[in-house]
Formats: structure tokens, C-alpha cells, sequence
């Protein structure tokens, strides 16, 4: 077929509300960066590549590559808040309760699993200097509190990764009431989130001169999942219209417009230096993250067929299929390739002393077995599990009430 008359007849297309083919490919580079970012800070091999003779580097994005995560934050609200916006179309409300148990379907089994075995290897190697951090570091991390305390959080053994999970279950148990106003008054509930996080970001500067307790806390980002919430209510709203050739078009150039956007602001982070000035610049910048994420998002959904199949592809949905793992093991596998020395090496220290060839033999291996291991957890123990669980759930909440006369009548 004429590729001109298929990019044609996908332009009139309306755009799909349901999966938002786009999300995979913005959440796998989202991870990309953030793996990146963890790896980077093993190897410290510095990304640059001479193209036609201009010396390009990658140093900003990897070095300020943790703000990415922002971005994760924000799909998860997106991805949330659209079955709430597909209930104008007819679709049936959300129970709080099937949306509490789906999400820990999905999440708990692997958590519980993670934790299991960094507590095994932790007590492995005696990594905890004492018994009560020990016992704070299980008991936070099996009730998702573990960002409340600086040594579960900051000391952990029990992966570095999971204090995104525990942000994702804090929000989770506020969620379907924020959805419900969201739902009635879009406008007065995200500015209200907004609002409410900015606020608690400017009570933190201006309270603490260290800010590490505040700045990855939930209030921290309420404001992250609100715009994510907003690009999903958007792009529904857009996508109850077809759109023609000339939006597609328009909306495909507005998302390359945002790279340099996104660029200013990565840049912007990159030069801090110090550790508390990298946080306070986290929080600063989080609002233009915010906005840019939430207009790529939207964008990008309703953009042409070439950008849509850039970031919708096999490569981009087997990222985002295994994204949770992913996110969970890289940066625990790169500490131990790191410290059981997987990767040979004459140097001591071949990260600090500059082997070219090890760190980028290291770098590629981190990725390697990274995405070995969250392939085989994903396919092999998440999805059984959870497909498992939540068929299980579904045939006890449609199970026959028995009536009060039959209970009569077995007695």
C-alpha cells in the first residue's frame, strides 16, 4: 500500500484513549536516562560521540539523568486517571477497592520478592550495623514508609530503586478521591494538587538547609501526578474529535520543538554541583518538567504516524513491559558487577582510572543482564502472578451472595 495514503488514512484516525501507544516509548526513555544515570555513576564513562567532526556530549542528560524520574511519576498519573476520563464515554466507574487490589496484584508480589532477597544477601555480608536498623529497614520498606526515615531511605539494603513504590503507594491510597474531584472539577483539583506541592516545596527551602528529606517525598510531587492527571483528562478530550492531517502535523512539530526545551532545562541541572544544590535545582526545575512532560505526552499521542512509530515500536513496548523490573534490579546489578569484579580489569579502579575498555564493556554488560533479569521476573514471576491474583480477586467479588433463606435453609 502507498505509504502516503496510510499516513493519510492514520491521520484521520481518532486517537486511541484507551492504551496510549506513546507512553511506552516516553516511559522506556525515561528509564533509559535513569538507568543511565545509576550505571554512570559506577563506570563514570562519560557519553560523547564525534559526528562529522563536532564533539557531541551526552554528559548533561546523563549526569542529570535522576530527573527522569519525574517523568515516570507523571505517566503513572496519565495512565491512572484514564479510566476515570473514559467514564464521560459510558465506561463504568472505578471501584476503589478493584483499583487498590489490581495495583497490588501488580506491585506487592515483586516487592515482597525484591526484598526477600537483598534482606538475604544483606544479612549475607552483615551489611546492617545494628539491630534497630535492621528492623527499621524491614519494617519501613513491608509498609512503604521507608522514605519517612533517613536510614531506611538514605542506608538502605534493601535496593536504592524502591523508594519510587513506596511515592506510588502513598498516592495509590488518596488516588481514587483525588480522581473523583478531578472528575467533577478538573480545574480547581489540579490547581488545588498544584498548589498544595508547590507550597510544600517553598515550605521545605525555606525551612531546612538540607532538603533530602523533602525533596522525594509524596507532597513533593502531588503536583507531578496532578499534570499527568491533566495531559490524560486533554487527551481524551481530544481524542472524542478526529483530527486531520494539518493537527497531526502541527502536533508532530510541536514535539520536536520540546527537545530543546527539555534540553535547557537538563543543562540547567547538570551544572549544579554541590549535593544539596542538585536537590534544591530538583525542586526548582520539577515545575518545567511538569509542564514539558505533560505537552509531550498530549503531543505526542496526537501526533503523525512517524513520530508515533518512534516512540511505539517493539523495542520501546518490550522496555515499558519490562520497565517495572528494570527499574528495580539496575542499579543493585551494577553495584555487584561492580564490587564482585564481573568485568576484568588490570586497574584497581578502572571507573576512577579511566579504562575505556572496561567501562564500556561494563556499561553494555549492566544493561545486558539488567534487562536479562527483568525479562525473565517480568514473563516468568510478575505477570503469572499477577494474572493469577486478579483472577482470583475477580471470581470472589462476582461470586452468588447466598440469600438469607438459603442460609437458613443449610443450616
Amino acid at each position: 500500500m502507498n505509504p502516503i495514503r496510510i499516513w493519510l488514512s492514520d491521520a484521520r484516525k481518532r486517537p486511541d484513549s484507551r492504551h496510549v501507544d506513546t507512553c511506552d516509548g516516553l516511559r522506556a526513555i525515561a528509564i533509559l536516562i535513569v538507568a543511565w544515570y545509576h550505571i554512570w555513576q559506577q563506570s563514570w564513562l562519560y557519553p560523547a560521540v564525534d559526528v562529522f567532526g563536532r564533539h557531541i556530549s551526552f554528559d548533561p542528560l546523563v549526569r542529570s539523568g535522576y530527573m527522569w524520574v519525574d517523568m515516570m511519576i507523571l505517566i503513572s498519573g496519565f495512565c491512572h486517571y484514564l479510566p476515570w476520563a473514559r467514564l464521560a464515554d459510558g465506561d463504568k466507574r472505578p471501584h476503589p477497592v478493584d483499583f487498590y487490589a489490581k495495583r497490588l496484584f501488580r506491585i506487592h508480589p515483586s516487592y515482597l520478592l525484591t526484598i526477600a532477597v537483598m534482606f538475604a544477601v544483606a544479612l549475607a555480608t552483615d551489611a546492617y550495623y545494628s539491630d534497630a536498623h535492621l528492623r527499621l529497614d524491614l519494617f519501613s520498606h513491608l509498609t512503604y514508609t521507608h522514605t519517612f526515615f533517613y536510614n531506611s531511605y538514605y542506608a538502605s539494603n534493601l535496593g536504592g530503586a524502591l523508594w519510587t513504590l513506596a511515592i506510588e503507594l502513598q498516592f495509590y491510597l488518596i488516588f481514587p478521591w483525588l480522581a473523583r474531584e478531578f472528575k467533577r472539577s478538573p480545574l480547581m483539583t489540579f490547581l488545588a494538587m498544584t498548589c498544595f506541592s508547590v507550597a510544600f516545596r517553598l515550605w521545605g527551602l525555606s525551612r531546612y538547609a538540607d532538603v533530602s528529606m523533602i525533596v522525594n517525598q509524596l507532597p513533593a510531587y502531588l503536583d507531578t501526578f496532578a499534570f499527568g492527571m491533566a495531559g490524560a483528562h486533554i487527551h481524551h478530550t481530544l481524542s472524542r474529535h478526529k483530527r486531520g492531517a494539518a493537527s497531526r502535523i502541527a502536533c508532530s512539530a510541536l514535539c520536536v520543538m520540546m527537545i530543546p526545551l527539555v534540553w535547557r532545562v537538563v543543562r540547567a541541572q547538570a551544572s549544579l554541583s554541590s549535593v544539596e544544590a542538585i536537590r534544591i535545582g530538583q525542586m526548582n526545575h520539577r515545575m518545567a518538567m511538569n509542564v514539558l512532560g505533560c505537552a509531550l505526552l498530549v503531543l505526542s499521542a496526537n501526533a503523525g504516524l512517524i513520530v508515533r512509530r518512534l516512540l511505539s515500536n517493539p523495542l520501546t513496548r518490550f522496555v515499558s513491559a519490562v520497565s517495572m523490573q528494570f527499574y528495580i534490579w539496575h542499579q543493585t546489578i551494577a553495584v555487584w558487577l561492580l564490587k564482585y569484579r564481573v568485568i576484568p580489569s588490570e586497574a584497581e579502579h578502572p571507573n576512577y582510572e579511566g579504562d575505556l575498555r572496561w567501562q564500556v564493556l561494563y556499561t553494555i554488560a549492566c544493561f545486558a543482564v539488567s534487562f536479562l533479569v527483568s525479562a525473565v521476573l517480568t514473563y516468568g514471576f510478575e505477570r503469572p502472578v499477577s494474572r493469577l491474583l486478579q483472577r482470583e480477586w475477580n471470581a470472589w467479588r462476582t461470586r452468588p451472595k447466598k440469600t438469607a433463606h438459603a442460609e437458613e435453609a443449610e443450616e
